[in-house]
């Protein structure tokens, strides 16, 4: 609401008249008559009511003219409120047809050149017509007043109860209006003019004002000014919230700022605050750094920059969390290399069987080091199945070279920022895995264990972390490494990564070319139980507080584990029916109840169950069109049989055994060699347009794919069509080619030792394989026969026999 006592600076001691209209007054008001004629007065800003005095500010020529002859004359006029505030010079039709009869009660010179008339409203009217617009406007109007009907009921006393209540709640809530405004309204004793006060006093646009003086029954507008006072006092309430919620803010600052400048002036006179104590911790490490002029002259610049910070502002504790990270890094501080080659080799020889490749990898490096002593440390990359041992093995690189041991898992990582950092500006920004493991082992030259490194993702929305590791796995380069958070290059030269993978075929041919690559293929049966006698048992023993003579396992029952219930190239699952089987004999121990100290067959059958796995075996040669090949998976090498069925029919070749495209081709390769070399195995070329082919790779539900079973499949179309044996107890692997070619195929370790233990005597597989056999071991291929080819019709002299099969199929076109 407005200032209700607002004249009391503008009018006179002496003026006769009163603001507030007592019930006679409000009699004698209503008997008045409304001329026929009046001259009209426009109002741009406000509306005015009956009963009510206010001020009004004349600027208008015509507007001065009118209210000085009215004032020398019956001081009464018509005002009426302007329909758009905007209009300078309004017309008949820019002004609102009810409008209130006024009485002037003074005019006013005011010191700024303004003129002020002071004016009482007497009763409505209406306009009629416009009888003048020169020099103001006059217009013929009629009374606008209703005989009101003033209820008395309980509902219409607490409405007017309710107005006066909430004007006197916004008058006590608005600093702006003077508490003498709370006398003025409880004074008021016409219902009629309490309304008409409070209408004109409202918050709100002229147009409600206008509508408010347009109503007729006072119960209505009643209800309305109530509703209206509603919404001003929850606005004021609101204000009062938000200033309230304003000053409290604003009086814990202060309140906090002149604590801490307390709290900084008694830390001052104690000899120094928590603030005072980091700087000179940092001045401190940077004292015992063995770091370059460079990075000295980029921490005291850091530091000072830290210095004319003010503790409590956001960048400090941004600052002080590098200037930390920046002096616990160990610039330039190495661990001793321990360069006794045979201590190297018992560790590497305790810690694991076999491996023989690897180990004379480290030490001929400890060797070079000795001689050197400022070698770049490799970059090895072990690749092989799970369970070999790849992982375990870098931990025993760092006992025989007596240094620092770190292991990072990249399976998974998909932003570059977890190895290159975040920038420093950012919120949460953190180093990157590389330089934090660095500063927790505190040492610059440890074996830094990559793990899982086929596993990292490629170019994604977060950067390549695999061109992260080009410049890290790079020795021409990572002795410059940039990490974003800490914005300085460090020298990561001397660390010696190791990576392990399970394959390469996953891995950017950039990252894999910066790395020696080392395979390490699966286990033989006899390595299996070396492994298992002098490491999984000992270890499994001990972890289950079982002592060495309580549970003991004979050399044949470590082979009924590993035949009959694993199946890997490695020995994880091997090492857990070990512990299932001590888990069980514990049970007897803590018990107290008698058991057999030494495990037997029937023992595990009991602990274990019945064999999970069969032995892989060739099949007899009995059946034409079956042939064992050699397939590599991701667990080693294991052998498959190729089965090839004629039936009569167009000449259709229908695949079966979810294989991949690949080795599609090869199928249809095979076949269409077969067809045109049909006379070198006297079949006659009609036959294949009578016959449908059916090949299958037997376990459908594991996917297939890959050109090396390319010869397996021409030895099984051939031996369907001649219904001639197979020779017994050989295998095979190879990539054909239409112009008759065996080409060389992969993982032939990982082939040799699944041929091995399915007793395979002979393997066929292409010649120039023959360097792959030569690096394996003699142990490995002991007892097995090489048939190396060159082309695609040494295999039917190898593969085939001239016996044909017991009641061979009559195949005639």
């Amino acid at each position: 609401m407005k200032d209700l006592l607002g004249l009391a600076d503008i009018v006179d001691q002496d003026t006769e008249f009163f603001p507030l209209l007592s019930s006679e007054d409000e009699e004698i008001m209503q008997a008045e008559e409304v001329p026929d004629e009046l001259p009209i007065l426009p109002l741009r800003n406000t509306v005015l009511f009956p009963g009510v005095v206010i001020p009004i500010t004349v600027g208008r020529d015509k507007s001065i003219k009118l209210i000085r002859e009215a004032y020398k004359s019956s001081k009464t006029i018509g005002v009426t409120a302007q329909k758009d505030a905007e209009v300078e010079d309004p017309t008949a039709g820019d002004l609102n047809k009810i409008g209130t009869v006024a009485r002037l009660i003074k005019i006013l010179q005011m010191p700024d050149g303004n003129t002020t008339a002071i004016i009482q409203g007497k009763k409505r009217f209406e306009i009629t017509g416009i009888t003048q617009e020169e020099p103001y406007f006059k217009a013929k109007v009629s009374s606008f007043e209703n005989i009101e009907s003033h209820p008395q009921d309980e509902t219409y006393k607490a409405l007017i109860s309710s107005v006066k209540d909430l004007a006197v709640q916004i008058i006590e809530k608005s600093p702006a209006i003077p508490s003498e405004a709370v006398f003025a309204i409880n004074n008021i004793e016409s219902e009629v003019f309490l309304i008409n006060f409070v209408s004109s006093n409202l918050n709100v646009d002229n147009t409600t004002k206008q509508r408010l003086l347009e109503m007729t029954e006072i119960e209505p507008r009643a209800n309305l000014v109530l509703e209206l006072l509603t919404k001003e006092l929850q606005m004021l309430e609101l204000k009062f919230d938000i200033q309230k919620k304003v000053k409290v803010d604003m009086d814990k600052q202060q309140r906090d700022f002149l604590l801490n400048q307390q709290l900084k002036t008694i830390q001052d006179e104690l000899g120094g605050g928590p603030n005072d104590i980091e700087i000179k911790s940092l001045k401190e490490k940077a004292a015992k750094k063995k770091w370059s002029k460079e990075v000295n002259e980029i921490f005291n610049n850091e530091l000072n920059r830290l210095q004319r910070m003010h503790p409590s502002a956001a960048e400090y504790s941004i600052q002080l969390n590098y200037l930390e990270l920046v002096a616990e890094l160990p610039w330039g501080e190495f661990t001793k290399d321990n360069l006794d080659l045979k201590h190297a080799k018992n560790v590497l020889e305790n810690d694991h069987y076999g491996l023989e490749k690897i180990k004379e990898r480290i030490l001929e490096y400890l060797a070079v080091l000795k001689l050197k002593n400022d070698m770049k440390s490799p970059i090895l990359c072990f690749v092989g199945p799970p369970g070999v041992g790849k992982t375990s093995l870098g931990k025993s690189i760092a006992n025989a070279l007596g240094r620092k041991y770190v292991r990072m898992s990249l399976g998974g990582v998909r932003d570059e920022s977890e190895l290159r950092g975040h920038r420093k500006t950012y919120i949460g920004a953190m180093p990157g895995r590389i330089i934090q493991n660095l500063k927790k082992v505190k040492a610059s030259n440890p074996v830094f264990m990559l793990d899982e490194v086929d596993k990292v993702s490629g170019n994604t929305y977060s950067g390549d972390p695999q061109a992260a590791l080009l410049e890290i796995l790079d020795p021409e380069q990572n002795n410059a490494f940039y990490d974003n958070y800490l914005e300085m290059e460090y020298d990561l030269s001397s660390v010696m990564f190791i990576a392990t993978a399970n394959t390469l075929s996953t891995i950017h041919p950039a990252l894999r070319d910066r790395m020696e690559v080392i395979d390490l293929s699966g286990y033989l049966m006899e390595e299996k139980v070396e492994i298992a006698r002098k490491h999984l048992i000992p270890k499994q023993l001990g972890e289950h507080g079982v002592k060495k003579k309580q549970v003991r396992f004979t050399r044949k029952v470590l082979e009924s584990i590993i035949e009959d219930h694993t199946r890997e190239a490695g020995v994880r699952t091997l090492e857990k029916q070990i512990a299932k089987v001590i888990r069980n004999r514990a049970k007897y121990i803590a018990t107290g109840e008698e058991y057999n100290e030494t495990i037997s067959r029937e023992d595990l059958r009991q602990i274990l169950g019945p064999p999970r796995f069969q032995k892989d075996k060739a099949i007899s040669n009995d059946v034409a069109g079956v042939v064992t090949g050699l397939a590599w998976t991701a667990v080693g090498g294991e052998i498959l049989f190729i089965e090839v069925s004629l039936s009569k029919g167009k000449g259709n070749l229908k695949l079966t055994g979810n294989l991949g495209d690949v080795m599609k081709e090869s199928a249809v390769i095979a076949l269409e060699y077969l067809k045109s070399h049909a006379g070198l195995l006297n079949i006659d070329p009609d036959i294949f347009e009578k016959w449908n082919v059916h090949i299958h790779v037997p376990e459908g539900a594991t996917p297939k794919d890959g050109p090396s079973a390319g010869i397996t499949m021409l030895t099984a179309l051939a031996s369907a069509f001649t219904q001639q044996k197979v020779k017994s107890k050989m295998a095979m692997t190879g990539e054909i080619t239409l112009r008759g070619k065996v080409l060389p195929v992969g993982g032939i370790k990982e082939k040799i030792l699944a041929a091995k233990r399915a007793k395979i005597k002979d393997v066929l597989l292409s010649k120039e394989n023959e360097k792959d056999i030569a690096e394996i071991k003699d142990d490995y291929i002991k007892g097995l026969n090489f048939i190396y080819l060159d082309n695609m019709t040494e295999v039917f002299d190898h593969a085939l026999l001239k016996e044909k099969v017991r009641n061979p199929l009559k195949i005639k076109a």
